[in-house]
């Protein structure tokens, strides 16, 4: 058996990092960030979910490099390496309800390939957990130590699964292997870069509200959500690189609201004159979600700090343009 003792740059002195999905909606805020910190950033990804739109404006940047690969199939990366974020997995229910091998594959063989590429290179590995590996809980707030309730043959299944297999991995790598790994459950974000079709609450409300459309707020809308703006996120991740701690560390807001309340608030933000319409809540659809995020506070040092209202009216604006665009 061969063990690394893992050796990488400190946070203070920017390296090379390599983000799989980096053109999906997280991977490429934190693509942007990574580069504005002085690193150097190789972005993994197949579009499949993401696209190359969301990094055309680091596409003349000296540091940053865009190669087209799933990473199921390859992970090579010339050169040295001392960061990677493995983030590339659909990451929406209509995602992966309409990919569900794929989900499974690039959480399964993606992270074993994203977590050799770090093995072989000394590097530090994060992985893009979720929320989800708490299934519909049944502990309330969810803190790192419950194990979740998840139906693993429902329609979310492969998701959930997919990820909590991830850890299981990534946590083996770690103890077999050596490798410096850490693991963030990432609770509901929003922010610009989502894409409007993408079945997840914030932007299905925004784009609804902005057509003058009818919000369909999923059964009678009581149902929570723990909803982190996008640079906090990023942020955290990002804090969880420059550690080394194995996780798993939640990263989200503590901050709980209704899916009625949040459809209420995209309507004013929007000054639509749209109404709600109450549909059928999807098969295993989350009664509660919100995060104990005592630990990220303890070891990381963060919180989020962009206030909601600050956070939806910025994601409004984008989404606004973005939309005009389109039209």
């Amino acid at each position: 058996m061969r063990v690394l003792q893992v050796v990488h740059r400190p946070a203070a002195a920017p390296g090379r990092a390599v983000v799989t999905g980096g053109a999906g909606f997280l991977g490429s805020h934190l693509c942007e960030t990574l580069l504005a910190r002085g690193w150097e950033v190789v972005c993994l990804d197949n579009f499949l979910t993401g696209t190359p739109q969301n990094v055309a404006g680091l596409m003349g940047h000296p540091g940053f490099e865009l190669v087209h690969c799933d990473v199921t199939e390859n992970t090579h990366v010339r050169g040295d390496v001392d960061l990677v974020l493995h983030f590339a997995s659909p990451a929406s229910p209509v995602d992966y309800l309409e990919l569900p091998i794929e989900t499974l594959r690039v959480g399964s063989v993606g992270t074993e390939r994203a977590l050799r590429l770090a093995w072989d290179k000394g590097a530090r590995f994060v992985l893009a957990s979720t929320s989800e590996v708490y299934g519909d809980p049944q502990v309330h707030p969810q803190a790192e130590d419950y194990w979740g309730h998840v139906n693993p043959i429902g329609p979310r299944g492969v998701y959930d699964e997919a990820k909590r297999y991830g850890e299981a991995l990534v946590t083996a790598y770690r103890s077999t292997h050596g490798v410096d790994t850490g693991i963030v459950r990432i609770f509901n974000t929003y922010g610009p870069r989502m894409r409007p079709h993408d079945g997840r609450a914030i932007p299905t409300f925004i784009r609804q509200a902005l057509a003058g459309e009818p919000l369909t707020v999923a059964g009678d809308g009581s149902q929570t959500r723990s909803v982190c703006y996008v640079d906090d996120l990023v942020a955290g991740v990002l804090a969880m690189a420059a550690s080394d701690h194995p996780g798993p560390i939640n990263i989200g807001n503590p901050h709980e609201r209704s899916v009625r309340e949040i459809a209420e608030d995209v309507i004013a933000a929007t000054g639509s004159a749209s109404r709600i319409d109450f549909v059928p809540r999807p098969v295993d659809d989350p009664e509660v979600r919100r995060p104990d995020t005592t630990r990220a506070q303890e070891v990381l040092g963060w919180r989020p700090r962009v206030p909601w209202e600050q956070g939806l009216g910025r994601t409004v604006e984008w989404f606004a343009r973005a939309l005009s665009e389109t039209a």
